[in-house]
């Protein structure tokens, strides 16, 4: 029979508590990390989405040639 101490049940909480701590600390960061990625990517999204409405109702750059027109060399 195995006996324990008085304190080692509360050693093997201490360490578990650790190891939870430490995991959560990980997962906040990974979150925070998505976080920043997406921001950014959404607003590569909302301003690539401004340049298709833009071209579309043709307001593009002047020295661009419409989609539908020859070049020049034709």
């Amino acid at each position: 029979m195995v006996f324990m101490s008085a304190h080692e049940p509360h050693t093997e909480l201490e360490i578990k508590l650790a190891f939870l701590e430490k995991h959560v600390h990980e997962q906040d960061r990974a979150v925070y990390e998505q976080q920043k990625r997406i921001d950014l990517l959404e607003r590569a999204v909302r301003a690539l989405s401004e340049r298709v409405k833009n071209l579309s109702a043709g307001g593009g750059e002047e020295d661009e040639m419409p989609a539908d027109e020859k070049p020049p060399h034709y």
